[in-house]
């Protein structure tokens, strides 16, 4: 019996469209394949339009050419230390060689241009191991060079954002934080750049600027229209078409109406990870059930994972996620990550004993994962809390906490969770804490703050930890004493910005059956798949960075391109 005939044909079809996705996408198109980009929703961009859009890829042209020195081989030998055994040689070795490929190709032939950043690897000292240079950030655009493709790119999450709404890179992040030298000047082009800013700012909050995630998919998505290439919205996955052991197409939905789409030479499933599933993660992260812990924009329901998985595709870890210690908000959908307040200098983390039980300043995956590993009915780590006295209170932000706003005029679900005492023993009956136990916590993190040195849990020793310390600080900059009234407590979650377990591919990024042999014709990027850094995170941008340098492999493997 006849196979039904097919509704749409092209070489190479891409499920997602994200950064893992558009990447894939722009190099098929420039090599001369017919593509076509599916996105569920009704908005393109994934959860990397709405994340802070870095991307880790070691020895690049643009750290090379600041004087900093790299090479592959400290990346292999940087990775290979971190991730888990099972990973291949071979996979670590395709990411490291090839990333740098990747920026330059995309440097040289798209509308992507990007900087290195200071920003230092979250385990440096490790062999391998960098104090700065591998993150990249995309430059800023604006919108009027996207035109109406910018009104359907997903906007920024709020944490990524000032006051949630003002876009900023990553350097000006800093310099307002701190208060550097040259911050006034900046806030005063940030803040006006947003403010006077007519007549946008009478019909919407959005910024225009376009910086971070947002500034990373509108240059992908410009480099795409340069392609000719259609991108489709609100055409979700439904399955995969396998014939004969090769995927041929796939069956997706366009505006509600059944479609059959035969790709001749490949699909490329780059379509997020589960974590908005509430039935994934009950099954496999019971110890963080809720969705709403994620980070992640909504869509990411493991579609195209479980599509997979039914012609044969073996899933692996999918235990895993980029964890962090998150705040989950009343009335919000998604979690804030912490990435930067634990660090702060006079904050720490305490569990249900009242007791610190980490250093707080180490990445927000090791942190999220030291939650759910020590979390028992003994000491109870889920939820945490962060403590904080009002020296604190007054200098940084949090989540949505404007720092020299009082408290009542803060936003309203921050309002409900934040706690407020003017004893420490008081703030631990309130929070259910034994108030002794917190009270000597604090008294002993106090001494290590006033000495400079956390013998305990050695924070601010390792170059990450004080890459977000407050420079204004010492001698340790991530250390201050918990001193001064009132004191403040908010609770905290394991949360993640991403699963990254799920289907398994080698190192071309082809996917893998049961057996461990490759299906052809079917390949996969981004969080869907099954990350090459295993159960461990080694740097700001090591989920971009690698989905993307396996969607440009994808590609060039599916064109046969060497």
């Amino acid at each position: 019996m006849n196979a039904p005939a097919w509704d749409v044909e092209t070489d190479v079809l891409v499920v997602g469209s994200g950064a893992a996705a558009l990447t894939a996408a722009v190099v098929a198109a420039s090599g001369g394949a017919r593509t076509l980009v599916v996105e569920k929703s009704e908005l393109y961009g994934g959860t990397s339009a709405t994340s802070g859009g870095v991307i880790w890829i070691p020895a690049t042209a643009q750290a090379l050419a600041q004087g900093h020195a790299d090479s592959p081989e400290e990346a292999f030998q940087y990775v290979r230390a971190l991730t888990d055994p099972d990973i291949p040689d071979a996979r670590i070795w395709a990411f490291v060689r090839t990333g740098r490929e990747m920026v330059a190709w995309l440097e040289a032939h798209t509308q992507v241009r990007m900087r290195a950043h200071p920003y230092a690897d979250y385990h440096p000292e490790l062999p391998g191991g960098k104090t700065g240079w591998r993150s990249l950030e995309a430059l800023p655009l604006h919108a009027s060079d996207l035109g109406p493709d910018f009104e359907r790119l997903r906007p920024p999450h709020s944490a990524v954002q000032f006051l949630g709404r003002v876009s900023w890179t990553l350097e000006e992040t800093g310099t307002l934080l701190f208060r550097s030298p040259g911050w006034l000047m900046t806030a005063l082009s940030v803040f006006g750049n947003y403010y006077l800013d007519f007549p946008q700012r009478l019909h919407s909050a959005r910024d225009r600027r376009m910086t971070l995630g947002n500034a990373l998919l509108g240059r992908l998505k410009l480099s795409l229209n340069q392609t000719g290439t259609p991108l489709w919205l609100r055409a979700p996955l439904q399955d995969l078409i396998l014939e004969d052991g090769r995927l041929t197409g796939a069956a997706i939905e366009r505006d509600g109406k059944p479609l059959r789409v035969r790709a001749a030479r490949a699909v490329v499933l780059a379509a997020g990870g589960f974590e908005r599933n509430a039935q994934l993660r009950q099954r496999y992260l019971p110890k963080s059930p809720d969705p709403r812990w994620s980070g992640s924009q909504e869509n990411n329901t493991g579609d195209a994972i479980l599509a997979a998985e039914r012609i044969g595709a073996a899933l692996t870890h999918m235990d895993s996620a980029w964890w962090g210690t998150s705040l989950s908000l009343p009335g919000e959908p998604r979690a804030r990550l912490m990435a930067v307040e634990r660090a702060l200098p006079g904050a720490i983390i305490v569990n249900g004993n009242g007791e610190r039980y980490m250093n707080e300043a180490a990445s927000y995956h090791v942190a999220g994962q030291e939650m759910l590993r020590q979390d028992s009915p003994q000491a109870r780590t889920i939820p945490s809390y962060m403590i904080f006295d009002a020296t604190w209170r007054g200098r940084y932000p949090l989540g949505p906490m404007i720092p020299d706003l009082p408290d009542g005029l803060q936003a309203r679900n921050l309002r409900e969770v934040l706690v407020r005492e003017g004893t420490l023993e008081a703030l631990a009956a309130r929070l259910g804490l034994p108030p002794a136990r917190l009270a000597a916590t604090v008294a002993r993190f106090n001494g290590f703050a006033r000495s400079g040195s956390d013998p305990d849990f050695r924070r601010g020793e390792s170059a990450y930890d004080r890459y977000y310390g407050d420079p204004r600080v010492a001698p340790n900059p991530t250390l201050r004493a918990i001193e001064t009234p009132p004191y403040y407590a908010i609770p905290v979650v394991p949360g993640d910005i991403g699963t990254n377990g799920g289907v398994a591919t080698n190192e071309h990024a082809q996917v893998l059956d049961r057996a461990g042999a490759p299906i052809p014709g079917l390949y996969a990027c981004g969080n869907m798949a099954a990350t090459v850094m295993g159960h461990s995170y080694p740097a700001a941008g090591a989920t971009l960075g690698p989905g993307m340098t396996f969607g440009y492999i994808a590609a060039r493997h599916a064109l046969g391109t060497p």
